[in-house]
């Protein structure tokens, strides 16, 4: 069925076989809704009466829309559009030509008035960029892990929704937005974090582009005016400072905070991954350490081999009774894990702000190895930066023999340069 007639109501579907109508054969105004559909266009643009002031416009590619003929204040005649067809009926546009020339007859200005309605149905639908925002969350619900949804959730609950939460987001301009990013890095000086709120910001009105509600993106090219950032890896300290760190960490006091950043230290593993890491996911006997795609940023199972010392600690942590179904529960609810800040604060009560986090590990690490001459594969294996393609998804547990012969080195290399710390530590003494 040509589209032009796919909006004909069903019951006037078999009106003269469907035949184009010409603007010589309309028979009555307002005008039929058969003819609204079946118009022909003609060489020339062309506007038909529907009704007191409504014209109906026909364009010679075949779009449609409805215009409005008015007298302005100034006794000069204009035309204001309504909107196309068939998205606007004929019914609809009557509708709306109606209120517009009601507007006239009080003397308001009909283009004001029409966008004043627009706002009003815009806020009827619950419109405003936090509605939006929260839509578009929830499409990542299923590619983003959870520490990645609680920080980009949290940081347009900060900063954007106090300003522009309530707004309707097809009225935020550009130079609003790019005022409200700039400020933010000036005052906060949070520079990165300010470009990545962007990238959020740009990709909600992208969602509200593809799913037909905008059809511009007020925040795109914005990122030309910010401020940009100097990309920095993790803090970690050089490797002659390694084996202080690992002493430090060996003696601190909290058993479970210990075992977490020797562990974070041995694996290599995102914070993150540790951090929410269940019982169930390990096999203590095998050596092994299963963590679901569903955890992982790549969102692809990762099997981590287990060196004995890693084996030897997660037993003693296991000693330690906590009724809970993860590793390192919270103190104030068992069933979640804890926050991001436990091993990021013990690092600094150990002297090591500035100097260290826990995602450096993986940095220290990766350098480690690569200069001992390790494999390439095999470390980028464990670090789980996993390739895109077939290459990527071909084996899970790819390398796992050679990544457990390297693990298992390593841990004896990180005990081996934390023991002689201390020995060294003491003849100084």
């Amino acid at each position: 069925m040509p589209c032009i007639l796919a909006c004909i109501p069903p019951h006037l579907l078999n009106w003269q076989g469907y035949k184009k109508m010409k603007r010589a054969d309309i028979k009555r105004r307002p005008l039929a809704d058969t003819a609204l559909a079946t118009l022909e266009p003609e060489s020339k643009e062309y506007r038909e009466l529907d009704s007191n002031g409504l014209y109906f416009r026909v364009k010679p590619d075949g779009n449609k829309s409805w215009q409005l003929r008015y007298k302005k204040a100034d006794g000069k005649w204009s035309w204001l559009g309504i909107g196309g067809y068939p998205e606007i009926s004929g019914q609809l546009a009557r509708k709306k030509a109606q209120e517009l020339l009601s507007d006239i007859s009080k003397g308001d200005n009909p283009i004001i008035t029409k966008q004043e309605r627009k706002r009003k149905e815009l806020e009827q639908n619950n419109a405003t960029f936090e509605v939006l925002a929260r839509e578009w969350l929830d499409t990542k619900k299923e590619s983003w892990v959870q520490d990645t949804m609680t920080r980009n959730k949290g940081a347009l609950e900060k900063h954007i929704f106090p300003i522009f939460g309530k707004r309707l987001y097809a009225t935020i301009k550009p130079i609003e937005w790019m005022n409200l990013l700039k400020g933010i890095q000036q005052e906060k000086g949070i520079i990165e974090q300010v470009n990545r709120m962007r990238s959020m910001c740009r990709d909600i009105y992208d969602f509200a582009k593809v799913t037909g509600r905008m059809d511009y993106n007020p925040v795109e090219g914005i990122q030309k005016y910010l401020q940009q950032g100097k990309k920095q890896n993790m803090l970690h300290v050089a490797e002659p400072e390694l084996p202080a760190l690992l002493r430090a960490i060996n003696n601190y006091p909290t058993m479970d905070v210990r075992i977490g950043l020797q562990l974070l230290a041995m694996l290599f593993c995102r914070p993150t991954e540790l951090r929410q890491a269940k019982w169930q996911e390990f096999d203590l006997e095998q050596g092994l350490w299963n963590i679901p795609a569903e955890r992982m940023k790549k969102r692809r199972e990762h099997l981590v081999p287990l060196p004995t010392q890693a084996t030897t600690l997660l037993k003693e942590l296991q000693s330690y009774e906590t009724n809970s179904e993860y590793l390192f529960p919270s103190r104030s609810d068992k069933s979640k894990p804890k926050s991001d800040t436990v091993f990021i604060m013990a690092l600094r009560r150990m002297g090591y702000e500035g100097r260290q986090t826990p995602h450096g590990f993986r940095h220290i690490a990766s350098t480690l190895l690569n200069n001992r001459g390790f494999d390439e594969r095999h470390i980028e294996a464990e670090l789980a930066h996993v390739k895109d393609g077939v290459a990527g998804v071909y084996n899970k547990a790819q390398y796992l023999d050679d990544r457990k012969i390297m693990l298992q080195w390593y841990a004896n290399h990180l005990e081996e340069i934390a023991d002689q710390s201390i020995i060294q530590f003491k003849k100084a003494k």
